[in-house]
């Protein structure tokens, strides 16, 4: 077990470059699923719409980003049970099943896929972080929108009107501070 954190390389993600121990990992995980929590209680509703628009897709996705694929997915798995346990921090501070929580079944995988292309280089340029985010939030909505259909028993057109339509702009404000933040920080670790 190494305490030193190692140089940037390729196959690396940014939670890579910390010394190297299973409580790094453990602390990774739980604060990638507290910051998920964090996130989602910044919470707006949108008119029509059972789903509010929050914080938790970017937190997400960034999540999946900097620790990649499977603490990630593990931060997210940790998230989703601890909020089906009770603990209030979906979005606007509930736990439990809602007409939403495909959204964040949809973050499970979402987190997994951007933490393998990040694994990949993805977020180390604009162009490449564009389009990470872009399958991560296609994940999302394919996981989302039908399970909101089924469970607010809307029809599929209802669905994408009420579940992604609305939050197409807000997704690509948060692909853009993704696009500067994420390839920033591999040019500061690079100096």
């Amino acid at each position: 077990m190494s305490t030193a954190a190692a140089p940037a390389r390729p196959g690396q993600v940014l939670a890579d470059l910390l010394p190297v121990s299973r409580v790094r990992d453990a602390a990774l995980v739980v604060g990638g699923a507290a910051l998920t929590g964090l996130a989602a209680q910044i919470a707006v509703p949108v008119p029509g719409s059972p789903v509010p628009v929050t914080g938790q897709t970017f937190a997400a996705l960034l999540v999946g980003t900097t620790l990649g694929a499977s603490r990630g997915l593990s931060a997210l798995v940790l998230y989703a049970l601890a909020g089906l346990a009770g603990v209030p921090w979906f979005a606007g501070g509930t736990s439990g099943v809602s007409v939403s929580f495909g959204y964040i079944l949809g973050m499970l995988l979402a987190s997994a896929a951007v933490g393998a292309l990040a694994r990949r280089g993805a977020d180390r340029s604009m162009l490449r972080m564009a389009g990470t985010m872009l399958v991560g939030e296609a994940i999302i909505y394919a996981v989302g929108v039908p399970y909101l259909a089924y469970a607010a028993d809307l029809s599929v057109s209802a669905a994408i009107a009420a579940g992604l339509t609305p939050f197409l702009i807000g997704d690509a404000v948060k692909a853009a501070l993704a696009m500067g933040l994420l390839p920033s920080a591999w040019k500061l670790v690079k100096r």
